[in-house]
Order: structure tokens, then C-alpha cells, then sequence
């Protein structure tokens, strides 16, 4: 059984005592409908492995590694209602099996479960487990923000996306490896570290997922390709584009994507693509995932952990980069 297979078998016993029914169903039927829909659950394996790094056993970092994860999933419950979204990992979206209100207090209850699960720890390992939460927290909703303010604003720079997308993801990821290296009472200089680690892995992850949406294989992406631009989404594409490409291409593009497009669909995602492409903004955007993946390996040299640990970590680095879903 590989590693994450392990982590897999006792993630999923953890997360069926977790699901146990409560009442009243309303309220948690929705959690576990979209806790069981499960996804790559990348979060909490970072954090049991992160502590295992650093001497903690699987059991012990569960309840951490338990937080991370119901509290990703409370940020898709109410990102899916902001979104109005129809599919959530095939499956329909909570807002419309129940209802949107359902969804809201639902997701709300997400939130303080995902606290609750860090109760069992010492006070020590609680009050640093919860600050560092509550510093997630309110970031992830400052991503959210700056998301939602970034579709009516035609002027974001590149750095402005990376910082949005620092915000609303990659500082989850930067959380999940830290409360394993908190629990296992790494020292200060180790837990930024990984927590900078997670932050350069996280970037790296999500401008995957933009160029996987574009350039992916929809057999194996799990959804149709060019969504992001069918929605008129200004992802890292766009931004490299109206970087490299000439003038010619920006107007195009800012014309294909500013919503007004009557265009059929697969038309509008074929000539969006090949700007895309003729621009450089394609094999630019593999670059900056490189880049981050590099900076990332910089990070992880810096843990005073064993060798054998970070041949793991730089397996999963190397799994996420060139993985196709």
C-alpha cells in the first residue's frame, strides 16, 4: 500500500465518524453529501504527512488534517452559491438539491466544525492550530473578494491575479502542511518553511488548473474544456496574453472575453486558444508553473527533516505538476 493509499483507508474511516448522522438532516446532510463527493483531498494528506515528518503519528494528526479539509469544502459550498453554479465533481451543487438559504447555514456550520475538529488537542497546539486557522480564514475570503471584484475590473495586472490566487488558494495549502509541523512542534525557522512551501506548491497547483482548462484532456480533465473561457474568465492566460501578444491579439482577445461575444461556444473557445497559443501565453504560463515549482523545492531544502520525507514531498510536487485532472 503506497503512502497516500494509507493516508486514503484511514482518511476516509476518520471522515464516515465525522459524517455520522446528526440532526437536524437539513443542516447536516448537505456537509456530508459534499464531503462524500471527495475530490483529490490534497489538503489533509499535506498536513498528515507534515506532521509524520515530524514524528507525529497519522491518528494524532487527524483531527488538523480533518479541519483543512471541511474547511475547503465550506469555502465550495458558498463559492458554488456566489457562482451560481450547476455541478459540483459531477454531482449537483448543494443551492440547488436543497436550496440556497440550506446551503448558506449549512456551509456556516462547516466553518465551526472545522474548528471543532481541533478541539481535541492540547491548549498550546489548539491556540496556535486556531490562530493560524483564523489567519486562513479571513484571507481565503479576501481572495474571494478580490475574485469577484477582478470580473468587472478590466485592468487586473499579472501580479494582482497571483496575489488573488495566493489569497483564495494557495495559503490553504501553506495552512495544511504548517498544523502538521505545529503538532509535531517543528521550530519556527521549519514551519515557515513548509508553510512557504505550501504557498509555492499552491500557486503552481492553480495555474495548472488554468492551463488544464485550456490545454487539458477533457477525457481525463473530468469537465469540459474551456470553461474558464466560456465564462469570460481572466485567468493567467489572459494575463500573459495581453503581456506578450501584439495589439491585434489584445483587442481580440479582450473582445472574445468582455462578454458581448455572440459567437457559438466551441468556435469562441477555438479562437481564444489559439491567441492564447500565438501569443506565447500557452508555453509562458508552463514556464511560470515551473517557476513556482522551483521556488517551491528551494523551500523544501530548507526542512531540518529526513531525507526519505522529502523524497515524498518531491514525488507529490512532481505529481501535481504533471498531473492531468
Amino acid at each position: 500500500m503506497t503512502l497516500f493509499e494509507t493516508y486514503q483507508k484511514a482518511f476516509q474511516s476518520a471522515l464516515e465518524d465525522f459524517n455520522q448522522d446528526q440532526s437536524p438532516q437539513n443542516l447536516y446532510l448537505p456537509m456530508q453529501y459534499l464531503l462524500d463527493l471527495g475530490g483529490k483531498r490534497i489538503r489533509p494528506f499535506l498536513t498528515l504527512m507534515a506532521a509524520q515528518s515530524y514524528g507525529v503519528s497519522v491518528k494524532e494528526a487527524m483531527g488538523a488534517a480533518m479541519s483543512v479539509e471541511v474547511f475547503h469544502n465550506f469555502t465550495l459550498m458558498h463559492d458554488d452559491i456566489m457562482d451560481k453554479a450547476v455541478m459540483r465533481r459531477k454531482k449537483t451543487t448543494v443551492h440547488l438539491k436543497w436550496d440556497v438559504n440550506t446551503a448558506i447555514l449549512s456551509g456556516d456550520a462547516m466553518l465551526i466544525r472545522a474548528y471543532q475538529s481541533l478541539e481535541s488537542y492540547p491548549a498550546d497546539s489548539f491556540q496556535k492550530l486556531t490562530r493560524l486557522l483564523s489567519k486562513t480564514a479571513i484571507e481565503v475570503c479576501e481572495g474571494q473578494q478580490y475574485d469577484m471584484d477582478f470580473e468587472s475590473n478590466p485592468h487586473v495586472t499579472q501580479e494582482q491575479y497571483i496575489e488573488m490566487i495566493r489569497l483564495k488558494t494557495a495559503v490553504l495549502v501553506g495552512c495544511a502542511l504548517q498544523m502538521g509541523a505545529i503538532l509535531g512542534k517543528a521550530s519556527a525557522e521549519d514551519q515557515q518553511a513548509i508553510y512557504d512551501f505550501g504557498i509555492q506548491l499552491g500557486l503552481a497547483f492553480q495555474l495548472q488548473d488554468d492551463y488544464l482548462d485550456s490545454f487539458g484532456n477533457q477525457d481525463t480533465f473530468g469537465k469540459k474544456i474551456g470553461g474558464d473561457i466560456l465564462e469570460n474568465k481572466k485567468t493567467i492566460l489572459y494575463h500573459l496574453a495581453l503581456q506578450n501578444g501584439s495589439q491585434e491579439e489584445k483587442d481580440t482577445l479582450q473582445s472574445l472575453l468582455g462578454g458581448n461575444s455572440s459567437i457559438k461556444e466551441d468556435e469562441k473557445i477555438k479562437r481564444v486558444k489559439l491567441l492564447f497559443e500565438s501569443s506565447a501565453a500557452k508555453s509562458a504560463t508552463r514556464d511560470l508553473i515551473l517557476h513556482h515549482s522551483q521556488l517551491a523545492a528551494i523551500e523544501l531544502e530548507k526542512l531540518s527533516i529526513a531525507e526519505d520525507q522529502k523524497k515524498h514531498f518531491r514525488a507529490l510536487k512532481m505529481e501535481l505538476m504533471h498531473r492531468t485532472f
